[in-house]
């Protein structure tokens, strides 16, 4: 191991033992276009031996672009490599400490839960049981299951009478993407109050199976500890945490874009389904696969909504394109909001190739009707880091999307009961 490993290994244990913050002064982050074989060989050896690289996109294929966060000591190696390859690349962000020290400028000020700040998995839980008291009629909690450190997982079902189709939401199962809970959270608190028909509607004829937060070790790591952090937290080796869930469901497991390196963002994990949260959101599917017809799955970022499959060399769903008409009318919604631009499509074409994601296992083994994963906003210049004051903006949108999706769904004939 060299000596540089040994050094962000040594400061990230300082930093766990004081509960204090990485910090990411000056550190930068490159959009880089993968245009030959040669990029694309020396961009995925880097993510497997990063040597203080950290991807936010796993280069999986020739012809996507990767957001590649780089320490300011690497900078300049960087920029010789860029130029001995050739690469077409730019900075996105100058400086990501400055994003997080920027994205919760009203954290000292909270008075109550709201949508003006991200909150801890704690407050988050607290909220939604003050719901069930309040609205015990039509909202239940129940313990999923826990964590491997042995935080609880949550689900919320939101139902005003029996045999509504069901839809199955999950968010934040990457730590990281803290927008996916706050989004969530709006949404349920919309489904509640909200006096708009549109809403209304979907909230008395649609059963809601809502799990805010699936990866709540990752959650509060980045709460705690490095902000930047993807996967879950148990010790795949002496050096290595954590496997990407979105990557461990066991339908075309390790089928490309993913990894066997437990130092990865997107390690695959030691076999399918090793990790208990991945096994929490399984059992907790499988328990009412009867009664879903839509399974969603809510990531940042991107600017996508995307359809199954996502492995190597996945050929389109018999649906496929009734799923590209309800995209396109959730696509064409979401802008009317405030100009957002979604692309929607192919997980593998319009993304990148990505196996053993929740939505896939969810089509490919219990063929649930319609699967489909969202990544939110970042208007350009935020990647991960996306300010607090624009939870409610990107609620809204997303929102406004699923009000369009739904009802060109049942315009093709899904959801009958």
């Amino acid at each position: 191991m060299n000596l540089l490993r040994s050094i962000l290994v040594f400061t990230t244990l300082v930093a766990v033992v004081l509960s204090e913050q990485l910090r990411f002064d000056n550190y930068r982050v490159y959009e880089a276009s993968i245009e030959n074989a040669e990029q694309l060989k020396v961009l995925q050896y880097l993510e497997q031996f990063p040597d203080g690289y950290s991807f936010w996109e796993f280069p999986a294929q020739l012809g996507m672009k990767v957001d590649i966060m780089i320490p300011p000591h690497k900078i300049a190696d960087f920029e010789a490599l860029d130029a001995r390859l050739e690469m077409t690349s730019r900075v996105k962000i100058s400086n990501v400490q400055k994003l997080i020290d920027n994205e919760r400028p009203l954290r000292t000020k909270r008075d109550g839960f709201g949508w003006d700040d991200y909150h801890t998995l704690d407050e988050m839980y607290e909220w939604i049981g003050g719901l069930v008291a309040q609205y015990e009629q039509v909202l239940s909690v129940e313990l999923v299951g826990h964590s491997y450190e042995g935080r609880e997982v949550r689900a919320v079902k939101l139902s005003h009478k029996v045999g509504n189709p069901g839809i199955f939401l999950e968010s934040n199962i990457h730590a990281r993407e803290w927008i996916t809970s706050a989004t969530t959270t709006w949404i349920l608190n919309e489904l509640l109050t909200s006096s708009d028909p549109q809403v209304m509607e979907l909230a008395q004829n649609y059963d809601w199976y809502i799990l805010p937060v699936v990866n709540p070790d990752g959650l509060n790591y980045t709460k705690e500890v490095n902000r930047m952090w993807r996967k879950t937290r148990y010790p795949h080796n002496i050096l290595c945490y954590g496997v990407d869930m979105n990557r461990n469901f066991p339908y075309h497991w390790m089928d490309g874009g993913s990894t066997m390196n437990p130092c990865s963002d997107v390690f695959a994990g030691p076999e399918p389904a090793s990790e208990i949260e991945t096994r929490n959101i399984m059992e907790y599917f499988t328990k009412y696969k009867e009664q879903i017809h839509f399974y969603l799955s809510f990531h940042s970022y991107g600017q996508l909504i995307l359809l199954p499959f996502g492995y190597e060399n996945a050929e389109k769903v018999d649906n496929f394109y009734d799923w590209m008409q309800m995209a396109e009318a959730a696509a064409i919604a979401l802008y009317k909001r405030s100009g957002t631009q979604y692309t929607f499509g192919n997980t593998a074409e319009v993304l990148y190739i990505a196996s053993g994601s929740t939505r896939d296992w969810a089509l490919g083994v219990h063929n649930v009707p319609i699967a489909v994963s969202y990544e939110f906003r970042d208007q350009g210049s935020y990647g991960f880091l996306l300010p607090a004051d624009q939870i409610i903006p990107n609620s809204e949108e997303v929102l406004d999307s699923l009000v369009a999706f739904l009802n060109k769904a049942r315009d093709l004939g899904y959801f009958t009961v």
